[in-house]
C-alpha cells in the first residue's frame, strides 16, 4: 500500500520513525543504516513499512540517491519532534530511578552567569558527578520562553517574575554599588544616598537586560526623572571600561565586582546607605516539574555554597 491509502488501526513504531528520521537526515541508506547501528535491508523494510502505515510516500528512490518526496519533506520534522519526545520521556524515567543524573539545562542571565556558574558548576562536579550540566546564557525574557516551552529545565536570574506556571525557588539577595572613576567625588564613599544618582551621569545596558530594569526602578525610587539614555552596553565588562573611560558611572551587584573592578585602578565603588538597593536572585522552575524534589534539593544544596560571596543566604 502506498500513497492514497489509508490503513487502520497501525500506528507507526519508534524503530520506524528512527530509521525514517535517519534516512532523512543523511538522504543514504547505507550511511542511515550505520548512523542508528541497523542493517541496511531492515532500514529499507521498516521504512517501506512506515509507509504503509502511514499510507504516503515518503522517499523517491533512485539508483544512485534517495530524496524525499514532498510528504517525506513535511512529515520528516514530525517524526523527528516524536523521537525527540520520546527521548525526553525516558530521560525523565531515568531521572526519576536516578536523580541527580542525566541532562539539566540550566539558563542564566548575563548578569549572573560569570559570577555565580563558578560556584554552581563546582558544586555538580563535587556533589553530582552523575549529572550534565548544559548552560545556556540569555537575557530573561529568552530564559523565561525557553523554560515554559521546555527548552530549559531551571533558570538562574534575578526575580521576580511575575510569569504564571514557574516557582521561584530564592537563594539571596545582593545590593548594588556605584562604580566609578577614581577622581569622582563619590570615589569609594560609604553610607551614599539613593537620592544622590539624580545629578549622575548613569550608564545602563540595552534593553533587555533585567538589570538595567532594575538600575532605572533604582533611580526612580531615588527620585531620578527617566530621560534618553545615549551611552548603553551590552555587558557589565563594557559598561565598567566606559566608567574607567569617564563617561559617567554604573551601578553593579555586589557580587560582579571582584571580576569586573577589583584589578583597574581608574575605577573605585561606593556603598549606599542602608537599605541599600538590592536585587534578588532565585532558582527557577516550571511548576510542578517531574524533578521539583531534586530542583528543590539543588537550591538548598546552593545557598551552603554561598557562604563566601558578599550576598544574604535566604533560607
Amino acid at each position: 500500500m502506498r500513497a492514497g491509502a489509508v490503513s487502520r488501526g497501525k500506528q507507526p513504531s519508534i524503530a520506524q520513525l528512527r530509521a525514517f528520521a535517519a534516512v532523512a537526515e543523511h538522504l543514504h541508506f547505507r550511511d542511515a543504516a550505520a548512523a542508528i547501528g541497523m542493517s541496511q535491508p531492515a532500514l529499507s523494510g521498516a521504512v517501506s513499512a512506515l509507509e504503509d502505515v502511514l499510507g504516503v510516500q515518503l522517499l523517491e528512490r533512485t539508483t544512485r540517491k534517495v530524496l524525499l518526496s514532498p510528504a517525506g519533506e513535511r512529515l520528516a520534522w514530525r517524526a523527528k519532534g516524536v523521537l525527540d519526545a520520546v527521548g525526553d520521556l525516558l530521560e525523565e524515567a531515568a531521572a526519576v530511578r536516578a536523580p541527580f543524573t542525566g541532562t539539566l539545562r540550566l539558563g542564566v542571565i548575563p548578569t549572573v552567569a560569570p559570577y555565580l556558574l563558578p560556584t554552581v558548576l563546582r558544586l555538580a562536579h563535587d556533589t553530582y558527578p552523575s549529572l550534565e550540566l548544559e548552560v545556556h546564557e540569555e537575557q530573561t525574557a529568552s530564559l523565561v520562553d525557553g523554560l515554559t516551552g521546555g527548552r530549559l529545565d531551571l533558570l538562574l536570574l534575578a526575580v521576580p517574575l511575575g510569569v504564571p506556571g514557574v516557582t521561584e525557588l530564592p537563594l539571596f539577595e545582593e545590593d548594588f554599588v556605584l562604580v566609578t572613576p577614581a577622581e569622582h567625588e563619590l570615589a569609594g564613599r560609604e553610607g551614599i544616598a539613593r537620592d544622590a544618582l539624580r545629578g549622575l551621569d548613569l550608564l545602563l545596558l540595552d534593553e533587555g537586560h533585567c538589570l538595567r530594569d532594575q538600575a532605572l526602578e533604582v533611580c526612580r525610587h531615588a527620585g531620578r526623572a527617566e530621560g534618553p539614555v545615549t551611552t548603553t552596553a551590552a555587558g557589565l565588562s563594557t559598561l565598567v571600561q566606559l566608567v574607567a573611560g569617564g563617561l559617567g558611572v554604573t551601578l553593579l551587584p555586589r557580587t560582579a565586582v571582584p571580576v569586573e573592578t577589583a584589578r583597574d585602578v581608574r575605577l573605585r565603588t561606593g556603598r549606599f546607605a542602608e537599605p541599600a538597593p538590592s536585587r534578588r536572585v532565585a532558582l527557577v522552575m516550571r511548576t510542578g516539574a517531574a524533578r521539583g524534589a531534586e530542583y528543590g534539593e539543588l537550591a538548598h544544596a546552593l545557598r551552603e555554597r554561598l557562604a563566601g560571596l558578599p550576598v544574604r543566604v535566604l533560607r
